[in-house]
């Protein structure tokens, strides 16, 4: 076994594959550029070593960089976690001849999984069921438009490299067809370095299955089940499952075996997966790609089996056989995972990064490969913590929330008391759409496909489409909040004889515009609120500090997050915050008074939607533009932003230059 091995990542991953190899006795070697120089996976390994500036192409993306850190510390194996150079061939064949051992696939596997168009050669020969499509490099958009009628619409176009969503669309008709095929070559060429596009049937009201797989070098592969990816905005997954809900054990038995017969073609060795297209009404499987690489969502699988794939990676990588045969691989309850992301989902999903100024997951009760516990648990993968910084450079993964339960029901109910329980503030989150989508009837159901998302909200996720609480609720814990505080200040005010101060029981519950009246009586701890002809019960042990508070509402159990902002209480539910001021009967009448302040008239304006580095910008001063013409590119958190002008208009000023760094609502052109 290694005494010591170097991950070649950063955040979450690097953090997970340092907690697996302390517990097998691995001395580990960390990586980081001059932005992750106060990151966990620094601070965590037993050693760390700086490989360059910020952008990943002048650090995590440079072999010999990685190279040059393994023979500084005598690391003698490296572990890529995943994305960056996971399924680079070049940088796997490298490592081999240096001497150093790739806790991954070998470099020839890399080489025939890695490339999609020879991918599908592969899997036809070895008898895999692949969809219908054209596997050759597609050269001119009007080759693309011409295969794409042959094929029949829609069709997907692919890069050839892809990965991660980048690369890829989708076209119903000719002009779509077109403009997809320039789109990916341009974004395949900058995030991949290879822009060949090749094209492929797409199928209608799909499904995203995946199976697990484990291989050694003594030729042994077996798959652990599947994991449910349908669930995905813009081709990037944002809840995984494992059983998938659709499959029965005939479907399953079946992909699985197609999955090792194509993994033993390659003569695949470690942990991989096997990506499948599943067609919604007849349960046809149709095999899209494989990913020679841990995934980002491991961790249901984890879960139901009991393994932990990291240790069972480097166990395979130093030599060793599979442990198990494919009977003998368990299935047990059900496993989810939602992915936090630093995100604004009311603002059509836009990167948000900055400080993390509270940073407060879920209590949690599993690791990876511990027993789960009697009934399921809730576990926390991440790579942040309280104070520390969500960069601009990288992903927005903020954390990885997992939960396991004995049936889907369960998984479902304890990952939505997980979601209202995690504690964020200082960047924004994807939270509530995760909890929009737990409560989604057609995820309920498990009757959904790649489609939900786009279909359940058309014109993005906003407001209304927020988990909400009861207004009666709301009004209820925030004149229970007030007047406990009310309370605390008794007691102290009640030291000084003759300055003994008493509440008052009568109050106005203000959110928004509009005012609630309320009594309130009872004593700390227990408090009966009257609100337009209805009586709630709060009973919480809550105390002044706390961010969760915990209770029950007329027997039933409730829990938000408090903050005192000012005069106000700020109580967050399910990712959605609503702002409360408690006023007694004047103060209300006061509050009423107070002049309107319209905000300032920004129309004129083209204003950075969120932090990034501003790439392009397309108009100059004096321009006549149209609506729906692009204005500026941003660039942030890996993915390319572009600004379009909302109505016609006149260029007045550029604010803005190419290769300045955006703050939130920067002017960057100004209109006449």
């Amino acid at each position: 076994m290694f005494k010591k091995i170097l991950i070649a990542n950063r955040g979450e991953i690097a953090c997970r594959v340092i907690k697996t190899a302390r517990k097998m006795g691995i001395k580990t070697v960390a990586v980081y550029s001059e932005a992750d120089k106060d990151a966990m996976h620094v601070e965590i390994a037993d050693e760390a070593v700086c490989i360059g500036p910020p952008a990943s192409k002048e650090s995590y993306l440079v072999a010999d960089k990685i190279i040059a850190a393994c023979k500084q510390t005598g690391a003698e194996a490296v572990h890529p976690g995943y994305g960056f150079l996971s399924e680079n061939e070049a940088f796997s064949k490298r490592l081999e001849e240096e001497g150093i051992i790739f806790i991954g696939p070998k470099h020839y596997s890399v080489a025939a999984m890695g490339d999609k168009i020879a991918s599908k050669k592969l899997a036809v020969a070895a008898k895999v069921n692949v969809i219908p499509g054209y596997n050759e490099a597609i050269i001119t958009p009007e080759e693309a438009v011409k295969i794409a009628k042959g094929i029949g619409y829609p069709v997907m176009i692919k890069a050839s490299a892809g990965g991660g969503g980048k690369g890829l669309r989708v076209a119903f008709n000719d002009k779509e067809c077109a403009e997809g095929f320039a789109s990916c070559k341009h974004e395949a060429l900058n995030a991949f370095g290879d822009d060949r596009i090749f094209m492929e049937k797409f199928i209608e009201e799909p499904r995203h299955i995946e199976i697990q797989l484990l291989g050694d070098s003594q030729g042994n592969v077996v798959y652990l089940w599947e994991r449910e990816c349908s669930l995905q905005r813009r081709h990037q997954k944002v809840i995984e499952e494992a059983p998938s809900p659709f499959l029965d054990d005939a479907t399953r038995k079946a992909m699985g075996e197609q999955a090792v017969a194509l993994a033993k073609a390659v003569k695949y060795q470690s942990a991989g997966t096997v990506e499948f297209v599943v067609g919604g009404k007849d349960k046809g499987f149709y095999f899209l790609e494989m990913n020679t690489r841990l995934q980002v969502e491991h961790p249901v699988t984890e879960c139901i089996t009991g393994l932990d794939l990291v240790e069972l990676m480097i166990r395979v990588a130093a030599g060793e056989a599979l442990p198990f045969t494919q009977h003998e691989i368990k299935r047990e309850g059900w496993a989810m995972e939602c992915r936090i992301n630093a995100e604004d989902p009311f603002r059509n999903f836009l990167p948000s990064t900055g400080r993390l100024i509270k940073y407060q997951p879920p209590t949690t009760n599993m690791e990876a490969a511990a027993p789960v516990p009697a009934g399921g648990g809730v576990r926390v993968d991440t790579g942040v913590y309280e104070g520390g910084e969500i960069s601009m450079f990288y992903d927005s993964m903020i954390a990885k929330l997992i939960v396991h339960g004995r049936d889907r029901n369960e998984a479902i109910a304890r990952m939505r008391e997980a979601l209202n329980q995690f504690v964020i503030r200082g960047v924004g989150s994807n939270i509530a759409f995760q909890s929009a989508l737990m409560k989604n009837p057609r995820f309920v159901n498990g009757n959904f496909n790649t489609g939900l998302i786009g279909e359940e909200y058309p014109k993005g996720f906003n407001a209304a489409d927020a988990v909400h609480d009861d207004p009666l609720l709301q009004v209820a814990v925030a004149a229970a909040l007030h007047r406990q505080s009310l309370a605390r200040n008794a007691m102290i005010n009640g030291q000084l004889p003759g300055h003994e101060y008493k509440p008052g029981e009568e109050f106005v519950v203000i959110i928004g515009d509009a005012h609630h009246p309320v009594t309130v009586t009872g004593e700390p701890g227990r408090w009966s609120i009257r609100n337009a002809g209805t009586t709630q019960e709060i009973v919480s042990d809550w105390q002044f500090g706390q961010l969760l508070y915990k209770g029950t509402a007329n027997g039933q159990a409730f829990c938000m997050q408090v903050e005192r902002v000012g005069l106000k209480y700020r109580l967050f539910h399910f990712g959605t915050q609503v702002d409360v001021l408690v006023l007694d009967g004047h103060a209300a009448e006061m509050q009423k008074l107070m002049p309107f302040k319209a905000p300032p008239d920004t129309s004129k304006f083209l204003l950075s939607p969120m932090p990034g580095l501003l790439t392009e910008i397309a108009v100059t001063a004096g321009q006549e533009v149209k609506a729906g013409e692009t204005l500026a590119k941003i660039e942030a958190m890996k993915m390319e932003n572009v600004l379009k002008a909302e109505r016609d208009c006149v260029v007045d000023k550029l604010m803005a230059k190419p290769g300045e760094s955006l703050s939130v609502d920067q002017i960057i052109i100004a209109f006449k």
